[in-house]
């Protein structure tokens, strides 16, 4: 696969942090070493509710991949997967909709390995590939995704809390459009992403630590976190599904108990469809072949 230009691969160095693993330590996991528990410790003091935050995350992730198997979707694209852990998309998606079909795509090497070491035995309807999210395009005609994802059908693609990573603007907003303009009508979007507007002081200091930990892509320096209007703005183009763009303990949340309220959650999260093309925007259709 060609990767994207800007694209650098992250190797990789138990020395330095990766928000994947520090997430695996909020969340009670193994796999994370000593500079990720040590970041991880630093932004507790500053914000002691990310643990509760995390595990809020997971419990929007299930009720988004819920609705979508109800509303009639089996393809699933996990973007920026993160560690395995408990109540991955396809074991969701499977139990609501058995044969549903995922790809995880993430950038960590340590991340894809152990993924497709844990998923070796269902390499039919699932697969982990290494892959740039900043070129769309590209991660969406990777071979492996193409042997899994009928990009032909409608498909939900989740991007839950990475465009936190991607400090420019510009950029984040490419790859939403990207993805957007690159799968069928009907398809989905599901987008989260921590917001400064109820706790701008606590939240500018994470900024800086984790910025000052390298565990934001390369971009401009940001002051804060987005905002819950910047956040909505991912979703032009997109028929947002009800309640569109709330706090993610209130996104349709049924019978699963939140922990937490917005004021100790400060992430927000929706869910858009890709509307079908309008003459405008479709392809033009091939000439016809010329009588024989």
């Amino acid at each position: 696969m060609t990767a994207h230009a800007g694209y650098k691969p992250l190797g990789f160095d138990p020395k330095i942090p990766s928000e994947a693993r520090v997430y695996d330590y909020y969340m009670g996991g193994k796999d994370n070493f000593a500079a990720d528990r040590h970041v991880a410790r630093l932004a507790l003091k500053i914000a002691p509710e990310l643990p509760l935050m995390c595990r809020e995350g997971r419990r929007f992730l299930e009720r988004v991949v819920r609705h979508l198997a109800a509303a009639g979707i089996r393809q699933f694209i996990d973007v920026g997967c993160g560690l395995p852990t408990q109540g991955n998309v396809h074991e969701i998606a499977r139990e609501a909709a058995p044969g549903s079909r995922v790809v995880y795509v993430d950038n960590d090497p340590m991340v894809v390995r152990h993924a497709q070491a844990l998923l070796a035995d269902d390499d039919s309807c699932t697969a982990v590939i290494e892959a740039d999210m900043r070129d769309p395009r590209v991660l969406l005609n990777h071979p492996r995704l193409t042997e899994v994802i009928d990009l032909e059908q409608p498909v939900a693609i989740l991007v839950l809390f990475t465009l936190v990573g991607i400090s420019d603007d510009a950029a984040a907003h490419a790859i939403v459009r990207g993805f957007r303009e690159a799968v069928a009508p009907g398809s989905y979007l599901a987008i989260a992403h921590s917001v400064s507007d109820l706790c701008p002081e606590t939240t500018a200091r994470l900024t800086a630590l984790f910025q000052d930990d390298g565990m934001v892509s390369d971009g401009p320096r940001r002051d804060q976190l987005r905002t819950k209007a910047e956040v909505e703005q991912f979703f032009d183009g997109l028929s947002l599904i009800e309640p569109g763009v709330v706090y993610i303990v209130d996104w349709r949340p049924g019978t699963t108990k939140a922990e937490g309220d917005g004021g100790g959650v400060w992430s927000v999260g929706g869910l858009g469809r890709v509307a079908a093309r309008t003459a405008a925007t479709a392809p033009e259709p091939a000439a016809p072949e010329p009588a024989a």
